[in-house]
């Protein structure tokens, strides 16, 4: 019977793709072959049963208050002009050099990436305050467009990311309960700051992937930018500053607190949904009508967020009791390649769920299903962790279900093709694919700096 839990996976795979909601379709599936497991015997209602206590747990979890305090940090610097003046700023600094405007671009979406922490947020603001100003300047569709989504999706990987917030919790829970079945009964620990601290190094070496490829297209095939460089502008110290400084310091601030070990990610969370809202007070772009939109977004998320957590659960549980665990156990542990078999395995499926699902969904989905097995074949939580964050980030890119080129087509001027938004993220993808090659052959590249930092 455990290969109902295969065809469970595949019918909700199906119900997906027929357009209904995520939460309500991994739940109703479940309970659905639930059910079916109960009325034939083949099911066991104590999986069930658990089910009240596992929700509570998911209530009271204290892991999980980063998220909506982190969304409403990026919300209300996405609201507060922050990407604008930031652009602004940017582009009268390196704006007087050819390429400039996606030097820009490449930098404020990273520093945005690094406040928001949501994809969606960062194309869709960086595609409307830059697009037109790249295309009007004379760069090439393609170049402008493949800047614009490869450095939105840089929110997936940068902290204070809620991708990494999501895989963090899910895998200090996968890590436990597979030191459990190995028999370690004092098991250790994987934290949210762990995850943080090990998507540093791999995040900035992408954003330098980014900014010389860019130089690279600016001397190599200059028909891609313009012609002539825009006049030159004094560039104010005073104005730059400004626009960067609050930013930068409120980052810092919730990195610094977790990396120092002053606070948790949770409590980080809440001095940056602070100084957020600090920030839109100074800068005079805090208004009732403002907050009261700036609530409701974050309430909107937050409770998408937690009814997709509530159906991931419910799956997860009638997935286990149909014995679907033991049977990803076995098929991992026959695979004639072994651990390197299993984990290649793994991150192609995730690639191709990457098409149809969002990363929340996977984060509460697959990752529970497949990361305590990997975990108890010796692989390290926080390597797995930023692998799998990386690999998301380039399925979302990939043509042609990226979610990164439906939002960028979205907001994208008529004029521009979808075979050019297309075209443009290619060499994006070939970088990042790069990347994860990278972080496979060497692992240090993820694990240094927690090592340096916690021992």
């Amino acid at each position: 019977m455990e290969y109902i839990s295969i065809l469970m996976f595949v019918v909700v795979c199906a119900v997906l793709l027929l357009g209904y909601p995520v939460a309500y379709s991994l739940a109703g599936t479940a309970l659905l072959f639930a059910g079916f497991g109960l009325l034939t015997g083949h099911f066991e209602q104590a999986y069930l049963n658990a089910l009240p206590s596992r929700l509570y747990g998911v209530m009271t979890n204290q892991t999980l208050i980063a998220v909506p305090l982190f969304v409403f940090m990026g919300v209300m610097l996405e609201k507060s002009k922050v990407a604008e003046n930031l652009l602004n700023a940017m582009t009268q600094l390196f704006g007087q050099y050819r390429g400039g405007l996606a030097i820009s671009v490449i930098l404020v979406g990273a520093l945005l990436a690094a406040s928001t922490g949501i994809v969606g947020a960062t194309v869709v603001t960086m595609g409307l305050l830059s697009l037109p100003t790249m295309l009007k300047q004379g760069y090439a569709p393609s170049f402008a467009t493949g800047s614009i989504c490869a450095t939105g999706t840089l929110g997936q990987i940068i902290p204070p990311s809620i991708a990494l917030v999501l895989l963090g919790d899910v895998l200090s829970s996968a890590y436990q309960r597979a030191q459990l079945n190995m028999g370690i009964f004092s098991p250790e620990s994987v934290s949210v700051g762990d995850l943080f601290v090990g998507a540093i190094v791999p995040g900035l070496i992408l954003v330098s992937l980014y900014l010389l490829y860019v130089i690279a297209v600016t001397w190599l095939q200059p028909h891609q930018v313009p012609n002539v460089a825009p006049k030159k502008h004094a560039v104010s110290l005073v104005a730059l500053l400004s626009a960067l400084l609050p930013p930068l310091v409120l980052i810092m601030l919730v990195l610094g607190a977790i990396l120092g070990g002053f606070a948790t990610p949770t409590e980080a969370a809440g001095v940056g949904a602070t100084g957020a809202l600090i920030l839109a007070l100074l800068q005079k772009q805090l208004s009732f009508a403002k907050l009261k939109d700036v609530m409701l977004s974050t309430s909107k998320v937050t409770a998408m967020v937690f009814l997709i957590l509530i159906g991931a659960s419910i799956f997860s549980l009638v997935f286990r009791g149909y014995g679907g665990e033991e049977l990803i156990e076995q098929l991992f542990s026959q695979l004639p390649g072994g651990v390197f078999a299993a984990v290649l395995l793994v991150m192609v499926v995730i690639f191709v769920l990457g098409f149809i699902l969002d990363f929340i969904e996977i984060t509460f989905v697959v990752v529970p299903l497949v990361a305590p097995v990997l975990l108890a074949m010796g692989i390290d939580p926080i390597w797995l962790g930023i692998m799998i964050a990386v690999n998301l980030q380039t399925s979302f890119l990939t043509p042609p279900f990226g979610f990164a080129l439906f939002y960028l087509r979205g907001v994208a001027p008529s004029t521009v093709n979808t075979a050019d938004i297309y075209k443009g993220v290619l060499p994006f993808i070939l970088m990042q694919v790069m990347l994860l090659i990278a972080m496979a052959i060497w692992p240090d590249l993820i694990t240094w700096l927690p090592n340096l930092i916690y021992g």
